[in-house]
């Protein structure tokens, strides 16, 4: 038996129109999808795309389709699905890492993204680094520092978003009209993790959630807005392919029962009836 586990992703710090095409960075958050591979019968309410993600491992590295059907997958995992949590990744990321485990071979990251995009498009959380990704096709892979290490108020609504649904938007227009503010925040991001600044972070998704707003509405986001300002808070980030937000703050130094109480004041909680108070991670699938 041989296990990996990889994080979700509080939607995505920046996703938008850089350098000539859609890509994204991700929000690696504490909450993991865990597989476990081994010799075994399939067991039920197996997810389809974890089994062909084994599959697929098993053939790269030279060996028979047999020995993939004589393999076990065990998923557990504490993350939502289609919210725009980066669960589908998270899944079919650890599966194929575990899968490598078990038949005593190596993934390297590069590897491990062209395999996940030939089934789906792939969040950056399988990064262990920060990364500029193209979550089509995989071809551009840019990292940079660490970002700093926030906590996140995330914002679950009960609306539910499947990826390859959101990809089937005539989005490309938009898209491009917004190429000049999604620079900016990609310039603004780098910048913050050289510098460790979480302001700069948070003025950088806040862009970036701002372009989402013309594409894939948010309930309340304008007083989502007023509530970072009003409670000083570095900023928010949101699921472009999902309905969740984040808003980020440091509990040494914000009042989060306050911002809670603000929440539901303003009765943002009729959109978002489910908060938790999360950690920003390294990503990488452990």
């Amino acid at each position: 038996m041989s296990e990996a586990r990889c994080p979700a992703s509080c939607g995505e710090l920046i996703q938008g129109w850089i350098d000539g095409g859609e890509k994204l960075v991700s929000c690696p958050i504490d909450w993991f999808s865990t597989v476990e591979v081994s010799e075994g019968k399939r067991l039920s309410g197996e997810r389809l795309r974890m089994r062909q993600m084994l599959e697929r491992v098993v053939t790269y590295f030279g060996y028979s389709t047999a020995l993939a059907n004589s393999l076990s997958i065990n998923l557990e995992s504490t993350v939502p699905v289609g919210k725009g949590l980066a669960s589908s990744t998270a899944d079919i990321a650890a599966t194929a890492v575990a899968t490598a485990r078990h038949l005593g071979e190596m993934l390297d990251e590069s590897t491990l993204a062209t395999l996940c995009v030939q089934l789906e498009p792939t969040d950056s959380t399988i990064f262990r680094k920060p990364t500029l990704f193209d979550h089509i096709q995989a071809q551009v892979q840019i990292s940079c520092q660490p970002t700093p290490m926030l906590e996140i108020l995330l914002l679950e609504s009960n609306t539910t978003l499947l990826t390859e649904d959101y990809h089937r938007y005539e989005r490309e227009s938009v898209l491009i009209h917004n190429a000049g503010l999604l620079d900016n925040a990609w310039q603004t991001l780098q910048r913050s993790c050289r510098q460790q600044d979480a302001r700069l972070l948070g003025e950088a998704t806040t862009m970036s959630a701002k372009a989402c707003q013309q594409l894939l509405v948010k309930p309340m986001f304008s007083q989502l807005l007023s509530l970072v300002e009003e409670s000083d808070l570095y900023g928010l980030n949101v699921a472009h392919s999902g309905s969740v937000v984040g808003l980020m703050l440091d509990t040494s130094k914000h009042d989060v029962e306050k911002t809670l109480w603000l929440i539901k004041h303003l009765e943002i909680d009729r959109h978002y009836p489910q908060q938790h108070l999360v950690k920003m991670i390294e990503g990488g699938v452990r």
